[in-house]
């Protein structure tokens, strides 16, 4: 497929601008700088909320002044993750992508599609008056990715139209119309550094070639986590020897399934090679475990320099703790429409060591409050006996499902019409901004839906270029069929 003749043209033409304009998450000031421009400059009402989340306002084309007014909304932030080798700085420079087959991926990093196509497609809509629709809101909120805080910060009032259609799913064909609440679990060890003990050999077990992938809509799939890898072979270790600990870092994002990592750490010396033998012994284990989800794990095991260390008490509670809080999806949806969705999970998703704190950040999401309440104090009480300080942030709601959805009703109808099959109606086990919204808006009619993603959150992040133009055409259907008020 030639770069220069995506479909829709106008879409992709917006996307390839977005990628020019660095935007992390808590640090999109440029995008919205460029987004402001961009509604102003088409003459186009623009407003920025105080927490910066940017709406453009753009009136119904001829005929459809009467339809009730339509929101769009996207989130303009993005995962910023790499490979190891990749020189970026993502503060400062372009994403790079390319075609591979019917797929648009980045050169070693992650695309930027979730959700950046979803503003793209906005913003086609915004420089198009040929465009048949009603009155439209298009809405960008910042942060969604680290904290969905530019949902949480809008206030009531800012949005103002009736009908909320929210780009930011990675199934074509797929229509979501609920979604999991959400909260993250931080626990903090401290400690002072004690001299490299005498005797003790020292040695670095890294880990690297996992999947990763979405702590949410992944974590059925059966990939494994560099950190439970990891610790599983300490915990392993340290029942038979003497394990000290310099270092554990593993995960560097709250909502993303960690897939490498490092363990510094020291044994007796005389028990050196046992330790070599059982790595090679846990080895063939996991990759029998793995042998359909995970091909490419990587494990290696080198001698290192003798360096201070964690006190024995600490190395040992915090490798006791992470081999006890389970990880993955704990429970199923109990209403017969959603039977097969995961219900309530939680994922160890960042381990990191400075000289005197050891960091670990794990995230629990449930569509039942009170399981995810439960999920999160079940977390925390096992870091709490470990010894660590422990707090939760990040909570955010669920979004339960409308079964009188008249928005609902139109995208299922048109899609039919459009391409002669049924689409799926269905829920999300991971946190979107709709949950937030519909706390500050609760009578608000909303669906979610956009083009097939895969590996977000990750460098092997890839978007199906096909899905887009049936998105895109679906999207214009539903606006010309939008109810009068």
């Amino acid at each position: 497929m030639d770069k220069n003749n995506l479909k829709p043209s106008c879409v992709f033409e917006q996307f390839a601008a977005i990628n020019k304009i660095p935007r992390p998450s808590k640090r999109e000031e440029k995008i919205i700088e460029y987004l402001r421009e961009f509604g102003t400059k088409r003459g186009l009402e623009t407003i920025v909320d105080e927490t910066g989340n940017v709406l453009i306002r753009k009136k119904a084309s001829k005929g459809y002044e009467n339809k009730k007014t339509v929101i769009l909304q996207s989130h303009m932030d993005m995962v910023c993750d790499k490979l190891v080798d990749v020189d970026i700085d993502f503060d400062n420079d372009p994403i790079e992508t390319y075609i591979d087959g019917d797929w648009m991926r980045a050169k070693g990093t992650t695309l930027g599609a979730d959700d950046g196509i979803g503003c793209a497609m906005e913003m086609a809509i915004l420089d198009d008056d040929t465009l048949e629709h009603g009155p439209i809101e298009c809405v960008f909120t910042r942060d969604e990715e680290t904290g969905l805080t530019g949902a949480d910060g809008m206030k009531e009032g800012f949005m103002t139209g009736d009908m909320l259609i929210n780009l930011d799913s990675e199934d074509e064909g797929q229509f979501f119309i609920s979604c999991a609440g959400g909260v993250t679990t931080r626990a903090k060890f401290t400690f002072e550094r004690e001299a490299a003990p005498e005797g003790y050999f020292f040695m670095k077990l890294s880990l690297k070639g996992l999947h990763g992938g979405h702590s949410g809509d992944d974590i059925n799939k059966k990939f494994a986590n560099g950190i439970k890898l990891l610790t599983r072979f300490i915990y392993m270790e340290q029942e038979k020897f003497d394990v000290r600990i310099a270092s554990f870092n593993s995960g560097k994002l709250h909502n993303a399934i960690p897939r490498d990592g490092i363990v510094v750490f020291a044994v007796p010396s005389q028990y050196k090679e046992d330790v070599r033998v059982d790595l090679n012994v846990y080895t063939a284990d996991v990759e029998d475990e793995f042998h359909v989800t995970e091909d490419a794990i990587d494990f290696n095991l080198e001698s290192v320099d003798a360096t201070p260390v964690m006190p024995s008490s600490v190395g040992k509670n915090l490798i006791l703790a992470l081999q006890a809080v389970d990880n993955g999806p704990f429970s199923m949806c109990q209403d017969e429409a959603l039977a097969w969705m995961v219900e309530t999970s939680s994922n160890v998703a960042s381990v990191q060591t400075t000289e005197n704190e050891i960091n670990v950040v794990a995230s629990q999401r449930s569509n039942v409050m009170s399981n995810l309440n439960n999920m999160g104090n079940t977390v925390k009480a096992a870091f709490q006996l470990a010894g660590a300080e422990v707090k939760q942030d990040g909570s955010y709601p669920a979004w339960k499902m409308n079964p009188n959805s008249k928005l609902t009703d139109i995208v299922v109808e048109t899609y039919k019409k459009l391409f002669n099959k049924e689409p799926k109606v269905i829920g999300i086990h991971a946190g979107l901004e709709c949950g937030l919204f519909s706390k500050t808006y609760p009578n608000l009619d909303m669906v979610s839906m956009g083009p097939t993603l895969r590996g977000v959150h990750s460098p092997d992040e890839r978007l199906l270029i096909p899905t887009v133009q049936m998105v895109w055409d679906h999207l214009l259907e539903i606006l010309k069929n939008i109810p009068e008020e």
